[in-house]
């Protein structure tokens, strides 16, 4: 792969397959999961099977990236000979990543930087940083990217369900009545991003095979508003449930011209708990 003048830099809740971040040489700012007595660094010094199994004594929290590592990761593409880097951030609605990027790229002397918000999460935001990347790989330039990374955006979806809605609830992210009434009904939300970047039901189903049903029926009818577009499948700790999906949704999507697949970062396996189905769409 030509590398690119311009760098492209991603956190760790992209999701970005680390084939791909070789691949187009990304540099990654990892998020942190906190445990009360120590902590990790998202995807470096802590990999999703270590916190399913510590998930029995201890749900941890997470956190965006210290100032002083996203510094060093601006400051690396700098004496790597960049003068210029589009950072791609997982939503300004679910997360101050974004916000801290912002601020941080703004102090790094001579490395004039793009930031965007692609409003989505996991592979969802993945999407977004590879469509960019092979813009880069094709040589546009940062005004190029400016110009179109809203249309990316806009263009870009992340359907996905979970086999308990405990951890969205402990994360604060459904209240106690939606976690109450959904676990008593054993209804399952199929979940998306809305144009704020914030989590929002699109579709409800009983039970696991309905629910699936319902997130490959959303992402199918995104997915028909482009003559061209890539997918994603991700997982957390569902390896088999995703090659199904992923098998049944090859049969549907037939215009897909990419697929990508992989486990979800520790952070969103915090939030999210074992059992996650994520299907990302990008029409860009």
């Amino acid at each position: 792969m030509e590398s690119s003048r311009i760098a492209l830099v991603v956190d760790s809740c992209t999701d970005v397959p680390p084939e791909d971040i070789e691949r187009f040489g990304m540099y990654v700012v990892p998020l942190q999961v906190n445990y009360r007595d120590e902590t990790f660094l998202d995807k470096v010094t802590i990999t999703p099977q270590q916190v399913y199994d510590r998930f029995a004594e201890e749900v941890p929290t997470t956190s965006t990236p210290t100032p002083a590592v996203a510094r060093e990761v601006l400051e690396r593409v700098v004496a790597d000979g960049y003068e210029q880097a589009v950072v791609v951030t997982i939503s300004s609605g679910l997360s101050a990543t974004y916000d801290l990027m912002r601020s941080v790229a703004s102090g790094v002397a001579g490395l004039e930087c793009a930031i965007v918000d692609t409003r989505s999460i996991g592979m969802g935001a993945g999407l977004v940083a590879l469509a960019v990347a092979r813009m880069l790989a094709d040589g546009a330039l940062l005004a190029d990217v400016r110009r179109e990374s809203e249309r990316i955006v806009r263009d870009t979806k992340v359907f996905f369900c979970v086999d308990t809605l405990e951890y969205l609830h402990k994360g604060g992210r459904i209240g106690n009545v939606t976690y109450a009434v959904g676990s008593m009904l054993d209804m399952r939300p199929v979940i998306t991003c809305n144009e704020q970047g914030v989590y929002v039901t699109v579709s409800k189903a009983k039970g696991r095979r309905q629910s699936l049903k319902k997130a490959m029926a959303c992402a199918e009818k995104f997915a028909s508003r482009f003559p061209r577009c890539t997918m994603a499948v991700v997982n957390g700790d569902a390896a088999k449930e995703a090659a199904a999906v992923r098998a049944e949704l090859g049969e549907r999507v037939g215009h897909a011209d990419a697929w990508y697949e992989g486990q979800i970062s520790p952070v969103l396996v915090v939030h999210t708990g074992p059992g996650l189905i994520g299907i990302g769409v990008c029409g860009a």
